[in-house]
């Protein structure tokens, strides 16, 4: 049997990487270092109230009451988030998928725990 490779493989256990999720966190968010952390949106605007729908793995709902036109919903989308996490509004922008319902949202000077544990109180309140 030939010997194992060495150089550019996976990353063994015993290396510390940062996309492991501590604490078994939902995939939708995720730390970016030093302080940052990116929550991946699914927006759905035009409804009467904003409010979470829906926290899983692949993406958080969020129903927002605003139409999407002009950045409206955008705008709306980043005003409800701030106040969920309470942060402040220049805190978060818009990573990708600003023409999308689907948006990746950056909030920075914050930590994954307190995402995780507002966005959860949240969605079950």
């Amino acid at each position: 049997m030939p010997p194992a490779k060495r150089g550019k493989g996976k990353p063994s256990s015993s290396e510390s990487t940062q996309s492991v999720k501590p604490n078994n966190f939902p995939s939708c968010i995720r730390s970016i270092p030093p302080s940052s952390v990116a929550i991946t949106i699914h927006a759905k605007p035009g409804s009467k109230t904003s409010s979470i729908t829906d926290f899983s793995d692949e993406a958080l709902g969020v129903q927002i009451d605003a139409p999407a036109k002009d950045g409206e919903a955008n705008a709306a989308l980043l005003e409800y988030i701030s106040s969920v996490l309470g942060v402040k509004r220049r805190q978060l922008s818009i990573g990708s998928g600003s023409k999308s319902r689907d948006k990746i949202v950056i909030v920075e000077e914050v930590s994954l725990e307190n995402v995780f544990d507002s966005l959860s109180k949240e969605s079950k309140g």
